[in-house]
């Protein structure tokens, strides 16, 4: 899996709308152009950059040319992701642990009463 194009690909807020809508099914690309104020010919430039990432597939269907969207590489990026979301948990625990600890040592001490 190329994660290098992967993210260049949904660097993009439009492709990332792309795969939002192939992630509800499969479309042609004059459906997925319609929600969009750009010429068919740039969303097919989009569709290319996907295609070229391995994020979506064109299928045949007649006249029809359905794209649909391809889970591994999102899966490859995730799990890359993942790892760096465990490293940021386990910095988050110890700051949590430190400020507990700090937070015991500056509440005041019950006072003992004298005999």
């Amino acid at each position: 899996m190329n994660l290098d194009a992967t993210f260049s690909a949904l660097a993009d807020p439009t492709r990332r709308a792309i795969l939002a809508r192939l992630a509800e099914g499969e479309a042609s690309v004059m459906e997925l152009a319609a929600p969009f104020a750009m010429s068919q010919p740039a969303i097919s430039k989009h569709l290319r950059v996907l295609e070229n990432a391995g994020l979506i597939t064109k299928g045949r269907d007649g006249q029809k040319r359905p794209c649909r969207i391809e889970a591994e590489p999102l899966e490859a990026a995730n799990e890359w992701l993942e790892r760096y979301r465990e490293f940021w948990e386990q910095n988050y625990q110890r700051l949590d642990n430190l400020l507990e600890a700090l937070l015991e040592e500056t509440k005041p001490k019950p006072k003992r009463k004298k005999k």
